[in-house]
């Protein structure tokens, strides 16, 4: 754009340089060179390819350094552009090959002597980079031969010129084609205006206009449209200098900034300083909004211009990216702030706007969300029509256009047959209908929820066998923990009586009964020792409301008979018997005085020990002989808690078959041991 006179003079007054500045009239390129040289420049630009380094056949013309300066390219007296003159400086590269052949020594000067009396010619190329500005141009040149000194400046090219904004970097390189070595390049900071300065404040930027005290101008902020007049958004009146403060939000890319004197028929100088900020382009996506104004009408409201796409895309309730609908609905540039129409018959609340810049969606709004409620489960069928008018159906899925119907293991794939069936009876929506094909939305809640009707009862079913494990689990683990404690103590006649024992504990364990034996609690045996083990078990078992049980032996009852008779007998006179006779210190006194009955429970064996063989003050517990006495001794032991009849039954019938065995087994060697009348003997 055309830069009145006067900006460049305060742009470029504080420069040495402005005084020779030189003007160019007219917009054309020109082309020039030293003298003794000609030169040529091509019209038009051309494709900027500088290929890769050749090998030079003998001497040629390179660039060797590069020269910018600043003119005016002017095109009124009052409106001047800055453009940058371009001088390249040409050298001769390498040199002519002479003969290795010596023996044709002056044959061969003749066939040298032209190539040396040549000229040179090249083709010399310009590239110019100034953003959003790039150009290349091509120049050809010719050295006469006898300017030809290989190594030496054979003079200069100079090009007018290349055209660039206030502030702007230039970038500028030169190379041959063919190329024979490195382009050369040059870099270039080109002036800026000073009456404007910006900078970052936190989440403000500051606009500092340098303008003189006196100096009363007016200031306009605006948005440029690249059709239709500029939208002012602020204007005012002022007197330099000034510091505008605006917010970081409120930068677009289209935002310019317009100063003039207050005069009459003042020259207007713009600038638009934000077009390449990051911050501005963001800001911009942020503020566009879009808007449905009917049924089939939308809008995309935005300050600026965007260079944008639209299309329509399908928006699944379950988070998956929205599907563009393409084919058969293709991509259609967007134009802001003007309204534009669906192709579509219906709205659907799926059906969503999708605005994409250079392939990224920017911005996607599913418009008919508001009007018709929020996303539904439906299905999108998609109908195209091919060669012949050959049509086809496909569901759209996350996974792609699931053809139907289809073995596919997917969703639609195992609803096709229905959805066919739905849409040949006219359930589905018919979304949009052209010559490529149509769209059709269809409800599959009534499936779903037949689907989740099989599903919720299985986990019914799965729940209520679960709670009845749990519920069989907890009684169980309540008879365990509200099974009665019991005691066993027994003197340890020998092997057999202790296998005898043994088996009864362990049949009594089946039962809600926690069983304690010295024949389990070996280990604790050892640590404590047999007279500590048995008062700390016989004093838990008590207190927990349990019940001891006295087996008696023939051992058993001399031990009851020596500590009725004399005291307790002396330790260690008995081996084996010890343990049960110390633990008589603590029974006895219970049965004496009168603490025995429900805490106490006696019982021998049929046909190792009669009942009336124990001593009378141990009978005034519940004594009962095994297993003739089975239902009596179990329901003794079980207490309040005993089981029903019929169960009592089945208990002492299992503990009965548990014992037989071992008790025949230790009959007939036990009645040889205690020889005839022993029982009697014991009385």
């Amino acid at each position: 754009m055309p830069v009145p006179w006067f900006l460049l003079s305060l742009a470029l007054g504080r420069n040495p340089v402005v005084i020779s500045l030189e003007r160019t009239v007219g917009p054309q390129d020109a082309a020039r060179c030293s003298p003794g040289l000609s030169c040529h420049l091509w019209d038009g630009d051309v494709l900027c390819l500088p290929g890769s380094i050749e090998s030079a056949p003998g001497p040629v013309l390179v660039p060797a350094y590069l020269q910018t300066e600043l003119v005016l390219r002017c095109r009124q007296e009052t409106s001047c552009d800055l453009c940058v003159r371009v001088t390249v400086h040409l050298a001769v590269h390498r040199h002519w090959e002479e003969p290795t052949d010596k023996k044709s020594g002056g044959a061969a000067e003749p066939e040298l002597k032209e190539p040396r009396n040549a000229s040179l010619q090249a083709q010399v190329v310009l590239s110019f980079q100034a953003y959003p500005t790039a150009r290349c141009v091509l120049l050809e040149v010719q050295v006469p031969a006898v300017r030809v000194q290989p190594g030496q400046s054979v003079g200069s090219l100079v090009f007018d010129c290349f055209e660039a904004a206030l502030g702007a970097e230039v970038r500028i390189w030169s190379y041959t084609q063919p190329r024979y070595q490195k382009e050369l390049n040059l870099t270039q900071q080109l002036p800026v205006l000073p009456w404007l300065n910006m900078s970052a404040d936190g989440d403000n930027v500051r606009l500092m206009l340098n303008v003189s005290e006196d100096q009363r101008f007016g200031l306009l902020l605006y948005w440029s449209q690249v059709q239709g007049p500029l939208k002012p958004w602020w204007h005012r009146n002022l007197t330099g200098p000034q510091t505008i403060t605006l917010n970081l939000t409120d930068l677009v890319p289209c935002l310019c900034i317009q100063v003039w004197p207050l005069e009459p028929d003042p020259v207007r100088t713009s600038i638009c300083p934000f077009k390449e900020d990051p911050r501005a382009h963001r800001n911009l996506w942020q503020a566009a909004r879009l808007r449905l104004l009917s049924p089939r009408i939308w809008q995309l409201d935005a300050p600026c211009s965007l260079p944008a796409e639209v299309i329509l895309c399908w928006q699944s309730p379950g988070g998956d990216p929205c599907q563009p609908l393409i084919p058969p609905l293709p991509l259609e540039n967007v134009t802001v702030n003007k309204a534009s129409e669906f192709p579509v018959l219906k709205g659907h609340p799926n059906l969503c706007i999708q605005v994409r810049s250079w392939e990224k969606v920017q911005l996607q709004e599913c418009l008919w969300s508001d009007s018709l409620g929020p996303l539904k489960d439906d299905v999108l069928l998609v109908e195209t029509q091919g060669p012949q008018d050959n049509r086809s159906l496909c569901a759209l899925e996350p996974s792609g256009c699931t053809p139907l119907p289809s073995r596919a293991a997917t969703r639609a794939a195992h609803l096709g047959e229905q959805l066919l069936r739905d849409l040949h009876a006219g359930q589905c929506l018919q979304l949009w209908d052209g010559d490529l094909g149509a769209l059709w939305a269809c409800p599959v809640d009534k499936y779903v929820h037949r689907r989740w009707a099989l599903v919720w009862l299985a986990c019914l079913l799965l729940a209520a066998a679960l709670l009845l494990l749990f519920l069989l689990r907890k009684d169980r683990g309540k008879a365990a923990a509200g099974a009665r404690a019991a005691l066993l103590l027994y003197s340890a006649d020998d092997a057999a009586f202790e296998r005898l024992v043994g088996a009864l504990a362990s049949a009594l364990s089946r039962l809600p009964l926690r069983v304690a034996v010295d024949l389990w609690s070996r280990r604790e045996l050892s640590a404590q020792g047999p007279l500590a083990w048995l008062h700390a078990r016989r004093r838990q078992t008590l207190q927990e409301r349990g019940v001891v049980v006295l087996l008696f032996s023939p051992g058993a009852v001399a031990l009851c008979r020596e500590w009725l008779q004399g005291g307790p007998p002396v330790p260690g006179a008995h081996g084996p018997h010890d343990a049960f006779a110390a633990s008589l210190s603590c029974v006895l006194p219970d049965f004496l005085q009168g603490r025995a009955p429900g805490r106490y429970v006696g019982a021998c064996f049929d046909g190792l020990l009669a009942p009336d063989a124990v001593p009378a003050p141990f009978r005034a517990a519940p004594l009962f002989s095994l297993p003739s006495q089975l239902r009596g001794f179990l329901g003794a032991l079980q207490g309040p808690r005993a089981a029903r009849p019929e169960q009592l039954e089945d208990s002492a019938e299992q503990v009965a078959r548990a014992l037989r065995p071992v008790l025949d087994s230790c009959f007939r060697p036990a009645q040889l041991a205690m020889g005839p009348g022993a029982g009697a003997g014991l009385e």
